[in-house]
């Protein structure tokens, strides 16, 4: 995600909805890599979770919001809102992979390739930095769903392709103080599914890959990227709605729950039968 909303870097497939998962009863969830009962031992009960941001613990933005983000971008650059959305989508890779390190240099890039005054850039930096906030609000049932996993002993983290005004505003947010450890595409150098990124967390997490469970909306092939690196996944259910907008999605057959919330229930009755 950066900046905002979600804007696909040029040549990556953007959609509005995932196709339907399988409906699995809650506690068939995760015993393994199939969606079949097995006979063998269930899985380990993880130790962690590790939980994508925009679409999993924040609403994913909507065509709609997009544009009205770009249509603020807009008017202090002076430009068309196609042309500060064009501009935005343009410059996503260099958002997220960690060659912008600050809010102020993103404001800088924006405004050079706008050709806008420099004099754009202090009210740009206010922009970002009020949107960033804006994004990273939390509903409340999430919230108290994250602290009944940390009272229940899961260490949790957040890993997410992001932005430098969402990584600065991240301290500031209500989600913060419920995680252990965080890591943004734009401080690791790196976007999903890079293994990069999921080694990072886990050793942010000090956990092996097989104690962790990744949760997300599937955006970026993270669930795929997950797998690859030798953790079990999940996915959500798309918070926002199936209008939410994510990028580099890749079919999912695995387990799917509806929403974060549900994750406290998932790992009461994990290895249940």
């Amino acid at each position: 995600m950066g900046l905002t909303m979600r804007y696909p870097p040029t040549g990556t497939s953007m959609s509005t909805s995932l196709s339907a998962p399988a409906a699995h009863p809650m506690g068939d969830v995760l015993l393994g890599p199939s969606p079949q009962r097995s006979s063998a031992a269930p899985a380990p009960r993880p130790t962690a979770v590790i939980l994508d941001l925009f679409g999993t613990l924040v609403a994913a933005p909507s065509v709609v919001e997009r544009r009205a983000a770009a249509a603020q971008f807009a008017a202090i650059l002076r430009v068309s809102p196609a042309i500060a959305e064009s501009v935005l989508s343009d410059s996503w890779q260099a958002r997220h992979d960690g060659q912008m390190a600050s809010t102020t240099e993103v404001a800088v890039h924006l405004v050079t390739r706008c050709d806008a005054s420099a004099a754009c850039v202090d009210e740009l930096e206010v922009l970002l930095a009020r949107l960033a906030h804006v994004r990273l609000q939390a509903d409340a049932s999430l919230l108290r769903a994250l602290e009944q996993l940390r009272r229940g002993g899961i260490r949790l983290a957040v890993l997410s392709d992001a932005s430098p005004d969402i990584a600065e505003a991240w301290n500031a947010s209500d989600l913060a103080p419920h995680f252990d450890a965080v890591v943004f595409s734009c401080r690791a150098g790196a976007v999903k599914p890079d293994r990069l990124l999921f080694r990072a967390v886990l050793r942010d997490l000090a956990v092996a890959p097989q104690q962790a469970l990744y949760c997300g909306d599937g955006g970026g092939d993270e669930l795929g990227g997950a797998e690859r690196a030798d953790m079990r996944a999940v996915r959500v259910e798309r918070r926002g709605g199936p209008s939410g907008l994510a990028f580099g999605e890749t079919a999912w057959s695995g387990r799917a729950i509806p929403n974060v919330e549900a994750l406290p229930t998932l790992l009461d009755r994990w290895g249940r039968r």
